[in-house]
């Protein structure tokens, strides 16, 4: 008999061999291949990252498996009836496209534990084009925000007046005149029924939408300018009366905007206040040039809790729970509900969700001329929880993901830091501005951020691959404002060229 081994095309395909050419010839050789194949198989367990807990029972897995093949598994896993979009983390590192490139060499007996954390089932198409370029404001324009139902937008400036704009018509609606200065803050109450403006003449007066008119007398009492406003959430209060604002008068007032009085004044300061929040557990921060960060009750004006840390001024508070404090009981799709208390409903059970996503925790982050982030849990303790360094420049604004798992950081070192809330681990940064960035805001899924810098243009970035999306440039002078649109249908951006520009896909 001869010894001559056989050619590959006299094998027959029903062997299953693919590729003849690498047929083993001798028993050692086929076991290897074997070894090797097993090698690609390990044990994972999934957990939700959310809540820590485990999800089925431990499975074994080739380490080729994809993103979308692990959605397909843990949908199958929580019984969920249409597929529904997860990010998959090794430890904090997001798993991108498949198991193998994240994962060091380990043998199939030890256990690999996936985390799992839901996405936003809608997706936001970021903008790529200028839609409409909206003269009308004769000086800069410094602020601007859509309506919570996202039906709104009023826009605030340097001429002392406030502009509200037809959105469908990206015409002027009305023009409200009554501040005899610059008009520094716009804030729409939650309920999309109100919008209270403030500046530099320490006057707060508040308008009517529908009509452009002014809705009693304005709030008078603080002494110097005002730096900020927060309206009370709208699952504390679904009838939005009360407001608070804080002033360079080192001052924090809590006003009722329907008998038009002063209900309290909120003293300790020592200088300026910069910033304020009003908690969806019903706290007020305010942030200050003194270095500290006070709480407050709103039900006595007493102070809670003095947060120490930072070691020059603090110029921005942000918390996780932000955008739904902000736009109440309205989703992306801005629907209205019959009774104040369905809507009141809506507004807590969306307001819980985002805090289980933090472990049921408010969290507050901290900016500061200090270059650093300094992360806190001010409702259980006034110890920070971490402190986070890395920006060259002092931090101008802090802004967190409407699904309050991420927050990035605009410094005017001409980057944005993005970080995660939870752990205060630093996962990327945005460099592509050549000037202070002076604006952060984020699409409601939460998948893109959005800038605004003082090299005239408009930056879009991607949350998840760390890179810039689209570049906005038409702005003649430097970015003031922006704001994304709770559909997420358009961008919103104002500049010291005077000029509103509506951005769209």
């Amino acid at each position: 008999m001869s010894n001559a081994r056989p050619k590959a095309n006299q094998f027959p395909a029903k062997f299953g061999f693919s590729k003849p050419e690498i047929l083993p010839t001798t028993i050692n050789e086929a076991k290897a291949i074997q070894d090797s194949e097993s090698k690609l198989n390990l044990i994972i367990q999934f957990k939700s990252k959310d809540e820590d807990v485990t999800t089925g029972p431990p499975i074994s897995i080739n380490q080729n498996v994809t993103v979308e093949q692990l959605q397909l598994l843990i949908n199958s896993l929580l019984n969920n009836d249409e597929q529904l979009p997860y990010s998959f983390f090794i430890d904090d590192n997001e798993i991108l496209s498949n198991l193998k490139n994240h994962i060091e060499v380990r043998s199939d007996e030890t256990t690999l534990n996936i985390f799992y954390q839901p996405q936003a089932i809608f997706r936001v198409t970021p903008a790529t084009r200028c839609a409409h370029s909206m003269a009308g404001h004769t000086e800069a324009v410094l602020n601007s925000q859509f309506s919570p139902d996202g039906q709104g937008l009023a826009t605030c400036g340097g001429d002392t007046t406030l502009r509200i704009w037809d959105l469908y018509t990206s015409t002027p609606k009305y023009t409200c005149q009554g501040h005899t200065n610059w008009v520094l803050q716009v804030a729409w109450s939650p309920d999309s029924k109100k919008i209270a403006t403030a500046g530099m003449d320490g006057d707060i007066r508040l308008w009517n939408p529908e009509t452009g008119k002014q809705i009693g007398k304005p709030l008078k009492g603080h002494t110097k300018f005002i730096t900020g406003l927060a309206w009370e959430p709208f699952h504390l209060n679904p009838n939005c009366v009360r407001l608070a604002s804080s002033s360079k008068d080192t001052t924090v007032k809590i006003w009722d905007t329907e008998s038009n009085r002063c209900l309290m004044s909120l003293s300790g300061h020592t200088m300026s206040v910069t910033c304020v929040k009003w908690s969806g557990e019903g706290l007020i921060y305010s942030g200050s040039q003194d270095r500290t960060i006070r709480v407050y009750n709103t039900t006595e004006g007493r102070l809670v809790r003095l947060l120490e840390g930072h070691a020059h001024w603090v110029n921005t508070l942000a918390l996780n729970t932000d955008a739904v404090l902000r736009s109440g009981p309205f989703d992306h799709t801005g629907k209205h509900y019959e009774t104040l208390e369905l809507a009141q409903e809506a507004a807590l059970k969306r307001y819980q969700e985002v805090k289980a996503n933090s472990k049921g925790l408010e969290i507050l982050a901290s900016g500061s001329d200090d270059f650093t982030v300094i992360v806190w849990n001010p409702s259980v303790t006034k110890t920070q929880v971490s402190r986070l360094t890395g920006h060259q420049q002092l931090i101008n604004l802090i802004s967190f993901s409407p699904d309050g798992r991420l927050f990035a950081s605009a410094s005017f070192d001409k980057s944005i830091k993005l970080w995660d809330s939870a752990s205060g681990k630093f996962l990327g940064n945005f460099r592509g501005h050549v000037g202070a960035v002076y604006q952060v805001c984020w699409s409601s899924d939460s998948r893109y951020l959005v800038s605004g810098s003082k090299d005239s243009t408009l930056k879009i970035w991607d949350a998840k691959t760390k890179k810039m999306a689209n570049e906005l440039p038409g702005h003649a002078d430097e970015v003031y404002t922006v704001d994304w649109s709770p559909d997420g249908e358009r961008i919103v951006s104002g500049s010291k060229d005077r000029l509103v520009k509506i951005w769209r896909n």
